[in-house]
């Protein structure tokens, strides 16, 4: 597949953007997909030893990617400790 590309890419210059566009949108997907798997607390890996993780998540720590007006630093815990 690759020897494919390279071929076409060859053959037609202007299909090297496309290429470039496509393999960095995938690249960036996968990425994201890998973050939200290991550094989202509604993910639970290790059952026995961490079965709730959202529970030992701080009031000011910050788990979304992008915070839009929001300042974590300033936040505090509503709910009781578990």
């Amino acid at each position: 597949m690759l020897r494919t590309m390279i071929s076409q890419s060859k053959k037609h210059p202007s299909l090297i953007p496309l290429f470039v566009f496509i393999g960095t949108g995938a690249v960036g997907a996968g990425l994201y997909l890998a973050r939200l798997a290991l550094r989202n607390p509604d993910v639970s890996w290790d059952r026995k030893n961490n079965p709730e993780p959202w529970n030992k998540m701080n009031p000011t720590s910050q788990y979304k990617f992008y915070a839009v007006n929001m300042d974590y630093s300033k936040l505090k815990k509503n709910g009781p400790d578990f």
